[in-house]
C-alpha cells in the first residue's frame, strides 16, 4: 500500500511538471524554423526599413531567419488582418504602428481586429518623428508660409499619403485639423512611391516618418518645415520643432513595435521581448535606427506592457481627431 502511494505522488508530480517542463523546453528550442515579419505596407517605406534592421538582428541572435513579408494594402490593415489570423505559435509575427494599431480603430468601422485584444504585445522598436515636407519647388519657405499658402489655396494644393489609416494620412488630418484646412488627399500603395511621386513634383506635400524624409531634405531635393519633436533631431538639425516653427499641438510619433497573434505562448513572447531590448542595446542596430533619425526607446519604454498602454492611450487620442475630419474608411 505504501509502495502504491508513493507511486501515485511520483506519477502525480511528474504529471504537474509536465507543463512546466513543456514550456522550458519550448523556449529554448523556439525558434527552430524561420520566423515570418509582417510589415503591412509595400517595401522601402519607413517600417519596412525599421523591421528589416530588427529581422537582421533577431536573425543573429536566435540563429533562425526573421524573414519580412511585406503586406500593404488598406493602410496597414490588410497585413494586419493577416497577422491576427495566423497560428499563434511564434512563427508569425508583425510590425506594428501609430496607424495600424491606433488609427484604423476610428477610421474602419467594420475593422476586422481589436489592436488592443486581438493582439499580443511584444515591443516597442523605435519612436519616428514625423516631417512636415513639401516639394522643393514648393511656393513657401517657412512652417508659417506654408501654412498661409495652404489656406489660401485649399483648392488647389494636394497631400500625398499612403492609404486610409497610414502614419502619412492621420498625421496630416493633424495638420489639417489645426490649420482649418480640407486639401485634396492623393494616395499610394505605401510611404515610399508618395515620396518618389513628391520628388517628382506630383504632388504638393506629405507628413512622412522621419526615415523617409532625411535623404530628400538632406539633399536639398524636397523641403522640411517642422518635425514633431520636443528637440530638433540630430540628423535634420535645420529643420526646426513644430513648437519653434509655431505649430506646438502637432505633436505626433510613427512608432514602431512589433506584436503576435493572440494567444502566442507566454514563453515566446517573454523570448522575443528579451532578445527585441538587447537588439535596442546592439550599438550596431542602435546606429543604424539613430542614423535615420529614429529615437530608440529608453529601458522604461520598452517590453510589454509599457506597449500595451501605448495603444490604449493612442486609440484614446486619435479617436477624436479623426471623428471630427468626418472620415471613414470602408
Amino acid at each position: 500500500m505504501r509502495f502504491a502511494r508513493r507511486t501515485f505522488l511520483h506519477v502525480a508530480l511528474g504529471a504537474a511538471l509536465l507543463p512546466v517542463l513543456g514550456c522550458a523546453g519550448w523556449a529554448q528550442s523556439y525558434p527552430n524554423r524561420p520566423v515570418t515579419i509582417i510589415v503591412p505596407f509595400a517595401p522601402g517605406g519607413a517600417s519596412d526599413v525599421v523591421g528589416r534592421i530588427v529581422a537582421d538582428y533577431l536573425s543573429r541572435a536566435l540563429g533562425q531567419q526573421f524573414v519580412i513579408e511585406n503586406v500593404a494594402g488598406a493602410g496597414g490593415t490588410t497585413g494586419t488582418i493577416r497577422a491576427m489570423r495566423a497560428t499563434p505559435d511564434g512563427y508569425t509575427i508583425q510590425l506594428g504602428q501609430m496607424g495600424t494599431h491606433a488609427a484604423a480603430v476610428a477610421l474602419y468601422p467594420n475593422l476586422a481586429y481589436r489592436p488592443d485584444v486581438d493582439f499580443e504585445p511584444i515591443g516597442m522598436i523605435a519612436g519616428l518623428p514625423v516631417v512636415i515636407t513639401a516639394r522643393k519647388d514648393f511656393p513657401a519657405d517657412n512652417l508659417e508660409e506654408f501654412i498661409a499658402y495652404v489656406r489660401a489655396n485649399a483648392g488647389k494644393v494636394n497631400a500625398a499619403h499612403a492609404g486610409v489609416g497610414s502614419i502619412t494620412h492621420t498625421t496630416c488630418l493633424l495638420l489639417h485639423s489645426l490649420v482649418g484646412v480640407d486639401p485634396t488627399f492623393v494616395p499610394f500603395n505605401g510611404a515610399a512611391p508618395a515620396m518618389t511621386a513628391l520628388l517628382g513634383g506630383q504632388v504638393d506635400y506629405i507628413c512622412n516618418a522621419i526615415p523617409d524624409a532625411v535623404s530628400p531634405v538632406q539633399s536639398g531635393a524636397a523641403k522640411g518645415y517642422a518635425i514633431s519633436t520636443a528637440a530638433r533631431s540630430p540628423i535634420l538639425p535645420n529643420v526646426p520643432t513644430s513648437k519653434e516653427a509655431g505649430l506646438p499641438a502637432f505633436d505626433a510619433s510613427a512608432w514602431n513595435a512589433l506584436f503576435a497573434p493572440k494567444g502566442t505562448p507566454r514563453v515566446v513572447l517573454d523570448r522575443l521581448t528579451d532578445v527585441l531590448d538587447n537588439a535596442l542595446d546592439d550599438e550596431g542596430v542602435r546606429n543604424r535606427l539613430l542614423d535615420l533619425g529614429c529615437e530608440v526607446p529608453a529601458k522604461s519604454q520598452r517590453g510589454q506592457h509599457t506597449l500595451a498602454a501605448l495603444v490604449t492611450s493612442e486609440i484614446a487620442r486619435w479617436t477624436p481627431i479623426i471623428r471630427a475630419a468626418s472620415i471613414k474608411a470602408e
